[in-house]
């Protein structure tokens, strides 16, 4: 097995890739590590499928590729990068210089003496105008509150540095590479520690992202806390739901029905019980709690059916299995 595993998801970095490959080679020389570089092309529009597959032919020893053939995202790209990567130690980081190669050798010691599962990088100092510093302070105040990892202070820095176990039983979809401390941590992995990195200003090019990644990050976070919770037992918050809505629907509607029956027995004016809009109300109420207890069924239903419900990832063992 490799030692290191270097994974570079890039999208029109060509300016960059051979000044990146360069500065990790020399970082990497004398450390007597067989290591590997991997880059993922997520769909380039220009040249930089050509330099990967230049520097390739140059440094065949340690440059490896994959191209898309259109722009998937950068989950994706890191979800290939993993499948792909044969190293006990996985370093992910960005294709834009931002991310400093001299931090591999202290993240690659951190997983190999320090014992952890994870390592994430922290920009303490950004290099970003404020529209993007304020919005992420926030959001990974809110992704440290939901996550309950609350040592992490840049949830979404590139830098990172994992176990292979960790790579290999998690998977990043859609734009979840946002949360993959949080993904590892689902997945068991808790030993998850944090480094402060140098962060540079980009050399070239321009940043493909865009504010559009905040809401959709909240929303993903949403989604992963969900599934995580709630993932193969939806009838816990559906059924719950659905039942309490239900019965105090339930009860507005007969606490109507007692108060006619009072007024009528007192001999006081009352309205019918249609004319309350209490009623109708009530009535919605126990609709929606039906509804929802209904989707609780139908998902545990899904669930049950699922060809993977039943499995697990087992660490350790002794003995016959």
């Amino acid at each position: 097995m490799t030692d290191l595993s270097i994974i570079i998801p890039l999208f029109n970095e060509d300016e960059s890739l051979p000044e990146l490959h360069a500065w990790i080679s020399r970082v990497l020389a004398d450390r007597g590590l067989d290591y590997e570089i991997i880059f993922v092309d997520d769909g380039s529009t220009d040249a930089s499928w050509s330099v990967i597959s230049r520097l390739a032919e140059e440094d065949p020893a340690h440059v490896r590729g994959a191209s898309f053939r259109r722009n998937y995202g950068k989950s994706p790209a890191l979800n290939t990068g993993f499948r792909m990567a044969r190293g006990r130690v996985v370093i992910t980081m960005d294709a834009d210089l931002q991310d400093s190669p001299d931090e591999i050798p202290e993240l690659y010691r951190m997983i190999t003496e320090d014992g952890y599962d994870l390592v994430s990088g922290y920009k303490q100092k950004r290099y970003d105008p404020l529209s993007k510093t304020i919005p992420t302070k926030l959001f990974n105040a809110t992704a440290r509150r939901v996550s309950g990892i609350h040592n992490l202070h840049d949830f979404n820095c590139g830098l990172k540095a994992y176990r292979s176990d960790v790579v290999k039983h998690i998977e990043v979809y859609g734009d979840m590479h946002r949360y993959i401390p949080y993904l590892a941590k689902q997945a068991g992995f808790k030993r998850i520690g944090e480094k402060v990195v140098h962060h540079q200003a980009r050399k070239y090019g321009k940043t493909k992202f865009g504010l559009d990644r905040f809401v959709n990050g909240y929303l993903d976070l949403v989604t992963l806390w969900f599934t995580g919770t709630f993932g193969k037992k939806p009838m816990h918050l559906f059924g719950l739901l659905g039942s309490l809505m239900f019965l105090l629907g339930f009860v507005a509607v007969a606490a109507v029905g007692i108060l006619k029956l009072y007024h009528m027995h007192a001999g006081h004016s009352y309205i019918l019980v249609t004319d309350s809009p209490y009623f109708y109300i009530s009535l919605v109420l126990m609709l929606l709690g039906s509804q929802l207890f209904l989707a609780g069924f139908v998902g545990e239903l899904v669930v049950r059916n699922s060809p993977k419900r039943n499995e697990y990832d087992i660490s350790r063992t002794v003995g016959d299995i």
